[in-house]
């Protein structure tokens, strides 16, 4: 396994010179290929699904807490009586009543009053970033992303060859001094963010944070990406505004169904204003006409007869449990000098490794411990990372977290001379 992990390595790390493809010198790679990295997480996972790793490398769902039976029982009454609809060609904003249903929670849960037809139901969250990158980012213009940033947007947005800014996220979300110094020396066209439970550090945006960033945002052109797949999975169940409640013609919002229904549905969505909305519907028609519709008529069955608050409570209360029991084997566990963060939610828990301890290291002497973690260097766009790791607790029962933990304690330890 281990020279298999090795060779993905190098060609992620290498990816900006030859690859064995190019090699061939019949195909002409367009330069925005040679830009764009492949996904780190998606080339390791391929690597870790042997049944005696126990992996903290990925982002996914704990696939107990999927309501199988249910969604089943979704899919035959759709399909019993409306199938040869649910299975024809469909409008490109997708299915009124999911998209209905998306509009009356954006309403109970933030207070935000956004209308149906200003949402596009998508395939996942992440075809939100490849249109949004598609109707704002020419080659050369200038974005603004955490730091660290979230791999999928690095990635969906490197298609587009814009240059990154990268704006340091502290406890309480993005640094506001440099954010502004960026503003005003660059015409900044996006700003990314994951406001709640940001991936990869699990840092949520205080209040006072998120208007700091409105303020510094507000009369200039730039447009702020709300991607909030993480915040139905806050473990309080308390909710902080919106960016779009303080920057209202300026904020996208993206959302998913990945985290709180399923991921293999890849069902997400897209809200922004009216003009905008238009350029993504034109740039959604050209990319797929529209996103799968059985998948949507499912969703939408599945929501109107089961109560979906009362899952996510479900969601969120494992996964609280998941985080704290990983957080109290970190701190018997690892040595003097790691740093982590204490999220309120999501999936995440971002590690700081002592000084002189490379992840990358770590990342291979765990592996050897069949205990596959994520090295912190893809998610940011100006280098470093060297010694930050990612740690997912959705996707491992407390067993498997405690086992998992001791053994990367030890690797740890060892390579910092602890």
């Amino acid at each position: 396994m281990i020279p298999e992990i090795k060779a993905i390595l190098k060609q992620i790390t290498v990816q900006n010179s030859s690859t064995p493809a190019e090699k061939a010198k019949d195909y002409r790679f367009t330069k925005r290929m040679k830009s764009t990295p492949r996904s780190f997480i998606r080339e390791i996972l391929k690597v870790t699904q042997s049944p005696d790793v126990i992996s903290f490398a990925g982002g996914l769902p704990n696939p107990a807490l999927i309501d199988t039976a249910g969604i089943a029982k979704a899919a035959r009454a759709v399909l019993a009586r409306d199938g040869s609809k649910a299975l024809q060609y469909a409008t490109t904003e997708g299915d009124p009543s999911l998209r209905e249903f998306i509009s009356e929670r954006y309403k109970k849960r933030l207070g935000l009053d956004i209308p149906a037809d200003e949402i596009l139901i998508t395939n996942g969250s992440q075809q939100c970033l490849d249109l949004i990158g598609k109707v704002f980012i020419d080659p050369k213009d200038d974005i603004a992303i955490e730091r660290p940033g979230y791999l999928g947007a690095i990635q969906a947005f490197s298609l587009y060859e814009p240059r990154f800014h990268a704006i340091p996220l502290g406890d309480n979300g993005p640094d506001p001094s440099v954010l502004e110094r960026t503003v005003k020396r660059h015409r900044i066209r996006l700003m990314y963010g994951i406001p709640n439970s940001q991936n990869p550090s699990g840092i949520t945006y205080s209040a006072q944070r998120r208007e700091e960033t409105a303020q510094i945002l507000a009369g200039t052109s730039a447009i702020f990406v709300e991607d909030d797949a993480y915040g139905e999975l806050t473990f309080s169940g308390r909710t902080l505004p919106s960016m779009r409640s303080s920057l209202p013609d300026q904020t996208i919002l993206t959302g998913s169904f990945s985290k709180i229904l399923a991921p293999g549905m890849r069902l997400g969505w897209i809200s922004a204003p009216p003009p905008v909305m238009e350029k993504i519907i034109v740039a959604k028609q050209a990319t797929d006409l529209h996103s799968n519709y059985l998948s949507q008529r499912i969703a939408s069955q599945y929501l109107s007869e089961n109560n979906i608050d009362a899952h996510i409570t479900n969601i969120r209360n494992a996964y609280h449990a998941q985080c704290t029991c990983m957080l109290d084997r970190i701190r018997a566990e690892f040595p003097d000098g790691v740093r982590y963060t204490k999220p309120a939610g999501g999936m995440f828990i971002w590690i700081t490794l002592p000084a002189g301890c490379c992840s990358m290291e770590v990342f291979e002497s765990a592996l050897k411990e069949h205990i596959a973690v994520l090295p912190g260097i893809p998610f940011y766009v100006d280098g470093g990372g060297t010694d930050t790791l990612r740690l997912n607790f959705s996707n491992s029962d407390e067993m498997k977290i405690r086992a998992g933990i001791q053994k990367l304690g030890s690797v740890i330890a060892a390579l910092s001379g602890a």
